[in-house]
């Protein structure tokens, strides 16, 4: 059957417009994947939530919430090594390929600079995994034992947990070195389905009365369909970074790597006093009730941001190549675009999140009393647009190997960290709330200033904006 020219024409308007959609949303395969991923997490986030707020008591949900806030303590096994991966692999990949048959080509100087960096983090997250597994299981030991209620199960659970995420942290590595080679969409494919099976892992779980058991169960899940998914793949290509041997110039970690790396585990500790104490605090004073509303309600909030980085995160490894072809204009048009995608999408979507917060309190909804209240959760997405402008200039910064954001990032870390405790202690949430906002409000015109100014230092041989 032969289409009839009013059908050709339709399908061509449609084609044009939808090309046109995603040249202005700056949307190709990798960003696609990228928000399919962040969608598919706030939708099931959502699900998720729904399902603890009926099958979990409060005080499981307290103990829930906390679990995850504690996990945020990998930052510190990391320290930021994932990031500088990343940035360094785009720049050695700028003069590498893969062939048809899926071998890596190009200059033999850059591989071998590659495989040396591999080679380095396989080690250094293989020992990070280890100390971490310790390290969270004794902490977490202590910590419930003394603010927790001493008949709840939560023990097994937590130690399983532990064991999880310590063998999740060894495979961050085969992550940042595929998405400094370039290899962003595939990447962000496979983690839509790693998402999909860890989703459905934590709702099965749920619904057969799993508990506390469920995070453990989803993370393992999540492990399984990565082997699947990466191995087949690019399990040559991996077993080559990771085990190979360099057969030229190394990369040196303490005069190539360390100079970077120690700047951004600096900053990458100093989010986790700005975004992960917000929930132990608030178990430590206020009890699980209130912690199980700040987790739930921050589980909203940071969904905002994560679907916004499905825009900027797929293109460090671009900046990275853009800045050593110095490639400086597209390098800013790009950047420029995407800094207002993000800032539009995290507004919109914080005024929905706000006024769903406002109607169920306003309905006195029975599911209201799991977050809090309206002028809180205000405060939290006020702070969250702020600290979203924030991720596209950090990005551009760093994917120069430079991390200019060091002072910053400290002196934001601690006046959250210190607001936090006090606040926390004296004016619970809405305390923690107002001074998250204000250090955001405060923070947001320096970084801004320091954007300006190094791109400046930088690029002085570039056109300026």
């Amino acid at each position: 059957m032969i289409a009839s020219p009013r059908s050709l024409n339709s399908t061509v308007r449609l084609n044009t417009l939808r090309r046109k959609v995603q040249h202005l949303l700056a949307i190709d395969r990798a960003v696609f994947f990228s928000i399919v991923g962040k969608i598919w997490n706030a939708c099931a986030g959502l699900i998720l939530v729904f399902m603890i707020a009926v099958f979990f008591s409060p005080e499981q949900q307290g103990y829930y919430y906390t679990f995850t806030s504690l996990l945020a303590f990998q930052i510190f096994a990391e320290l930021g090594l994932g990031t500088v991966l990343t940035y360094y692999a785009s720049h050695e990949w700028a003069k590498l390929a893969f062939d048809p048959h899926g071998r890596v080509t190009g200059d033999p100087d850059a591989l071998s600079r590659l495989t040396s960096l591999g080679r380095f983090a396989l080690k250094w997250y293989l020992a990070a995994g280890a100390a971490l597994i310790l390290i969270l299981a004794v902490g977490g030991l202590l910590f419930f034992t003394t603010d927790g209620n001493p008949a709840s199960p939560w023990r097994a659970p937590w130690i399983a947990l532990c064991v999880v995420t310590g063998l999740s942290i060894c495979v961050v590595p085969i992550w940042a070195l595929l998405e400094g080679c370039n290899q962003v969409a595939n990447v962000y494919a496979f983690r839509v389905m790693q998402y999909v099976a860890s989703s459905v892992a934590a709702w099965v779980g749920i619904y057969f009365g799993a508990g506390l058991w469920v995070p453990a169960i989803a993370g393992t899940a999540g492990l399984l369909a990565m082997v699947v998914t990466v191995g087949p793949r690019y399990g040559g290509f991996v077993g080559t970074l990771l085990l190979g041997r360099p057969k030229g110039p190394s990369l040196s970690w303490r005069v190539d790597v360390l100079p970077m790396q120690w700047r951004i585990a600096l900053s990458w500790i100093s989010g986790y006093f700005t975004f992960s104490l917000f929930t132990p605090v608030l178990f430590h004073y206020q009890g699980s009730l209130v912690a199980g509303q700040m987790g739930m309600t921050w589980a909203f909030v940071s969904a905002l941001p994560a679907v916004t980085s499905s825009w900027i995160t797929p293109k460090a490894p671009y900046f990275g190549m853009l800045i050593a072809q110095q490639r400086y204009a597209e390098l800013d048009r790009a950047f420029w675009r995407i800094t207002a995608i993000v800032a539009a999408v995290t507004a919109v979507g914080a005024l929905g999140v706000w006024t769903l917060v406002y109607v169920l309190n306003y309905l006195n909804h029975p599911f209201a009393i799991r977050l809090l209240p309206p002028a809180a959760t205000g405060y939290f997405l006020l702070g969250t647009i702020l600290a979203s402008v924030s991720v596209p200039m950090a990005t551009y910064l760093r994917a120069h190997k430079q991390e200019p954001l060091l002072v910053l990032s400290v002196i934001g870390g601690l006046l959250t960290g210190i607001t936090v405790v006090i606040l926390g202690k004296y004016h619970s949430a809405e305390g923690v709330a107002i001074g998250y906002f204000v250090v955001m409000a405060a923070l947001t015109p320096f970084l801004a200033l320091i954007w300006y100014r190094r791109r400046a230092e930088w690029h002085a041989h570039a056109i300026p904006l």
